[in-house]
């Protein structure tokens, strides 16, 4: 089936100005983000167009080792040829990575037109704290990226006319969701859209803001049939499924959603796989407060980060010596510590062991 980068090759050639924005360039234009651009010296405060900041990220020795998916290659050489994207203006690039407070965020934006601008934020990369801080959501919000989405957005919604889309995958459009719902009336007013592709979502106390209320109805949500990141958490906006040639956690890659000419190819629903995921992690994380669910997020990642990687790819590489790491530093830990990982693990096995037992017996009255 065809994916972004046959897009790129059918409709590249066309302006924007040609054929208008749809959602495939919005996933697209969400991909940038993944680039780290500061290699090149791009700042907040330089502009350049898309062509030549690839050309510039194209000469920098090792670019293959830099980039997160191999198809980014592809990618970024496919859109310093495509007349629709290579003369379009990337700026305000900010990427911020601290290890001790547990922040990775990256935005970049994108003018598409004079009145019209995109945001694309980064989602999580492969480094541990990336990982660590998307755990976070689930006992604490906002968490840092959060606030510096909306700081981001608030500060250029300030100094830019006209109206703006925002994008991201994964984190990114968790982020582009936050900050879309708390940057203030003013900058709220002027978002056109919202793409969430394949992003968590909530904690159910936040939906209950009024700026997330009056976000919902332009937020666009697409997640694949096998969904695992995108349907964690809450969602109040309805979304739409697309077909992965993927399976499983690997339908989360942007690269295997097929692409039906100027739009993703849709599907009814999600698999039933995907439902009874969402079930057992809601069921689970139910059953912890948060004091409990920050301390189960805390003791994983101390065992993670006691093998000495930085990235999930380093730890991919020295799987053997990742794996004695990660033995010793829970024999290391203290009892308690110890007794509630493996307890609160054992919870999440039970939730799912009770959740197949309904669908096993909803199967059978089905006959």
């Amino acid at each position: 089936m065809a994916n972004l980068l046959d897009y790129l090759f059918w409709r590249g050639d066309l302006p924007l100005a040609a054929v208008p924005y749809n959602e495939i360039d919005g996933a697209i234009l969400a991909r940038l983000s993944y680039f780290p651009f500061d290699v090149i010296g791009l700042t907040e405060d330089r502009v350049l167009p898309i062509q030549e900041a690839v050309q510039a990220f194209l000469a920098v020795p090792d670019m293959e080792e830099r980039v997160l998916l191999r198809e980014d290659f592809d990618l970024i050489r496919a859109l310093a040829e495509s007349p629709r994207f290579r003369s379009l203006p990337l700026s305000r690039y900010r990427n911020i990575f601290d290890a001790e407070n547990e922040t990775q965020f990256c935005a970049v934006t994108v003018r598409l037109a004079d009145e019209l601008t995109y945001v694309s934020y980064r989602g999580t990369d492969n480094t541990l704290v990336g990982w660590k801080e998307n755990f976070n959501m689930g006992f604490a919000s906002p968490v840092p990226a959060q606030r510096l989405a909306v700081a981001y957005f608030q500060e250029l919604a300030e100094k830019t006319p006209g109206s703006f889309l925002l994008g991201g995958h994964s984190k990114g459009g968790n982020l582009a969701v936050y900050a879309a719902a708390f940057c203030g009336d003013a900058a709220q007013a002027r978002v056109r859209a919202v793409y969430n592709f394949d992003g968590p979502g909530f904690d159910a106390k936040l939906m209950n803001a009024p700026g997330y209320d009056r976000i919902c109805s332009r937020t666009h949500t697409l997640i694949p049939q096998s969904s695992v990141v995108g349907m964690l958490l809450e969602h109040e906006e309805e979304y739409t499924v697309v077909h992965s040639s993927q399976t499983g956690l690997m339908q989360h890659d942007i690269y295997s959603w097929d692409v039906d000419r100027e739009r993703f190819l849709y599907l009814e629903s999600v698999t039933g796989g995907s439902r009874f995921l969402d079930t057992t992690l809601k069921d689970w994380l139910a059953g912890l407060d948060y004091d409990q669910r920050e301390a189960f997020v805390d003791a994983l990642y101390s065992v993670l980060r006691d093998t000495n990687v930085r990235s999930l790819r380093e730890m991919n590489k020295n799987r053997a010596a990742s794996a004695q790491a990660m033995i010793k530093s829970l024999a290391g830990m203290d009892e308690s510590t110890r007794k509630m990982l493996l307890r609160t693990l054992r919870s999440l096995m039970r939730c799912a062991g009770e959740e197949l037992t309904v669908w096993a017996r909803e199967g059978i009255e089905s006959l």
